[in-house]
């Protein structure tokens, strides 16, 4: 039985870790700004912000390895490749 995305056609993003560390992260400084929100003591607000802070610290951490492995891999070119055979007629 098909799943469905599978039948709307559109290509499925490749789950990785990095990418499962990122939404992670986003999500639980979210949480954390609206604990910060709902805090009645200042001293609690701050070390929730601060602990919001690090997280989308993490989650910036993974995005830039994300978007590194999404970047494709140089390698020399076709044509460099060809230069010591002669050109077909």
């Amino acid at each position: 039985m098909p799943t469905p995305s599978a039948k709307s056609g559109a290509p499925r993003r490749r789950v990785t870790l990095d990418h499962q560390l990122l939404t992670y992260w986003e999500r639980e400084a979210r949480r954390l700004d609206a604990l910060a929100a709902a805090a009645r003591w200042g001293w609690i607000a701050r070390g929730y912000a601060r602990k919001a802070e690090r997280a989308r610290a993490q989650a910036a951490r993974s995005a830039g390895r994300e978007a590194a492995r999404d970047q494709p891999i140089v390698t020399a070119p076709p044509e460099a490749a060809n230069e010591d055979r002669a050109p077909s007629a």
